[in-house]
């Protein structure tokens, strides 16, 4: 979602501690997420955690306004379809944690942002010039780099990652058409009421009951949603998204760092190389776009809305 910022209010230092520890903390949401999904429906613990985002978008919609206002959209048919394409993204990332190490898995959406630039030309009409399309190609030569033969075991999770990448990039390209026609409100409204009622409508038929110890796990996740995206909102007041969008990449390194630390798997060293090149392709990308002033949207990391 993309926040305004005060620009008498930037605190570039603390603003990019914030958006360090907004990383962290959907880290660790992951992590947990994947040792629930072992156990329990994807389907079932995401809607579990959807209810604790729908809770805190609603709170912060009502902080700027009476719902009714932000649903008044110019483009309803396009928030909804925001809404289905962010679902299928989380529906997504969370399949592929079953299968897929935590680094290896962050290696590969880490791709959205090239994604992004390859959709936003059919769908915005932007013009993408020499220099990003060789960013685009090198960065899916890094995938290509992680997905070889010998590389991440080619399996139904990968798709399911690779899924989920590309829904968020449309996701993305689609939010930055909404905002130039409603507010950051009326998006997150629909982002939140379509994922609840999406989630919901099939996460109840993969119920089945959780003992209390996991169940505090899904409390954990709600938790760390609401956290994250608190944490994320207050960075934004004080930096633009611009200038926070690389910090992203943070998400790597820590994924890794938690896939040693909870679940013992390392990502092999040319994986690693794979995705220091898409890392890099996508921070040439941010800076061709900022240099041309196209809208950044501040996102979470992948899977995480």
């Amino acid at each position: 979602m993309s926040i305004p910022h005060a620009p008498g209010a930037d605190n570039l230092g603390r603003a990019i501690a914030l958006t360090l520890t907004t990383i962290a903390v959907f880290g660790v949401q992951d992590a947990v997420a994947k040792l629930l999904v072992q156990d329990y429906s994807p389907f079932q613990i995401t809607m579990m955690r959807y209810w604790g985002f729908a809770v805190f978008a609603l709170f912060m919609v009502m902080r700027q306004g009476p719902i009714r206002q932000a649903l008044k959209s110019k483009m309803p048919k396009r928030q909804i379809l925001r809404g289905v394409l962010l679902m299928a993204d989380i529906w997504c990332f969370a399949i592929a944690l079953q299968t897929v190490a935590l680094g290896e898995l962050q290696a590969i959406v880490i791709v959205y942002p090239l994604l992004v630039t390859v959709f936003a030309i059919p769908i915005l009409g932007e013009k993408v010039g020499i220099f990003r399309f060789a960013a685009v190609g090198a960065g899916l030569v890094g995938a290509l780099v992680i997905l070889r033969p010998g590389g991440v075991p080619l399996d139904w999770g990968v798709g399911f990652a690779l899924a989920s990448a590309a829904f968020y990039a449309l996701y993305i390209v689609l939010t930055r058409q909404a905002a130039g026609h409603d507010s950051t409100a009326t998006s997150l409204l629909y982002g939140a009421l379509v994922g609840l009622v999406l989630s919901t409508g099939v996460g109840i038929f993969f119920w089945q009951p959780m003992a209390w110890t996991d169940f505090a796990l899904v409390v954990v996740t709600m938790i760390t949603t609401c956290a994250g995206h608190g944490v994320m909102v207050y960075a934004l007041t004080m930096a633009p998204a611009s200038v926070l969008q690389p910090f992203n990449y943070f998400s790597l390194p820590w994924a890794i760092v938690l896939s040693v630390l909870v679940f013992g798997q390392w990502i092999d060293p040319i994986s690693l190389i794979g995705a220091v090149i898409i890392v890099a392709a996508g921070l040439v990308v941010m800076a061709r776009e900022r240099r041309k002033r196209i809208p950044v949207v501040a996102a979470a990391p992948v899977g995480e809305e």
